[in-house]
């Protein structure tokens, strides 16, 4: 049986939540991910997470929400790439609340909010916070990542041949291609991979923004030494945390 509630009935989805079943809700982006990555990569990985999750616990996903907060600079480029289609930090806190509103109405006790756009964290936190404080103990809801519950050892096995530049300036980098290449391989073009030499951290951040603020690539540190093998290996280790979350949190 499918994992998607957009593939099932309402009677399929109303007994699945009765039953206790977790209800995920992937939250991605659109936008740009340099030369050789396409704009739904953060939905690609979300909904991929979300998916896999979903088929060890036996959850339900929620069809992703595939907009997101507009990126800074130097965590993914800003409003300087075509293709970049933002949401406002409003609209974004609105659309959330009224997805889980609606979740919670149908029945939905258990929901993980599984955003994979790095600048969604804020607003998708004020939204969850809203809808529990209007729903209290109707529905208990986890907020994650990939990126967070990645073990060390992982990012240590992942970086062996480029340095670690830190999560705001791997985009378009060793994890998001490696994620692609083992998610998506047909959606990643290697022969337009640029080796980048990266950016240089700024301590602050300038409106009107400059447009040489970013690379003209919108690669914002090296993808090279990125592979499938690599891609997995962070999909299966943050499976087992997710999974320990669920288990931990949803008794």
């Amino acid at each position: 049986m499918t994992v998607r509630m957009s593939e099932m009935t309402w009677m399929e989805f109303d007994k699945k939540i009765k039953d206790g079943a977790i209800t995920i809700l992937p939250i991605g982006a659109c936008e740009q991910h340099g030369p050789h990555l396409p704009l739904n990569v953060d939905t690609v990985i979300a909904e991929g997470f979300a998916e896999r999750l979903a088929g060890r616990v036996g959850a339900v996903v929620a069809p992703t929400i595939n907009y997101g907060y507009r990126s800074k600079p130097l965590s993914g480029g800003g409003p300087l790439f075509p293709g970049t289609v933002d949401l406002s930090g409003e609209t974004l806190i609105h659309l959330v609340f009224d997805i889980l509103e609606e979740l919670i109405k149908d029945g939905a006790k258990n929901i993980i909010v599984l955003s994979c756009h790095f600048e969604n964290e804020a607003f998708v936190c004020e939204a969850v916070d809203l809808v529990s404080q209007k729903y209290g103990n109707k529905a208990k809801m986890l907020i994650a990542n990939w990126w967070d519950p990645m073990p060390v050892e992982i990012i240590d096995q992942v970086f062996t041949e480029v340095p670690f530049p830190g999560w705001a300036f791997e985009h378009a980098a060793v994890t998001e291609t490696s994620l692609m290449m083992a998610m998506a391989p047909e959606l990643v073009h290697e022969d337009r991979m640029v080796d980048t030499q990266g950016v240089t951290p700024c301590p602050y951040n300038i409106y009107p923004v400059p447009a040489d603020a970013v690379p003209e690539t919108g690669v914002l540190a090296p993808a090279r030494s990125s592979s499938a093998a690599r891609g997995q290996l962070i999909i299966d280790s943050v499976l087992i945390e997710l999974e320990k979350m669920c288990s931990k949190e949803f008794k």
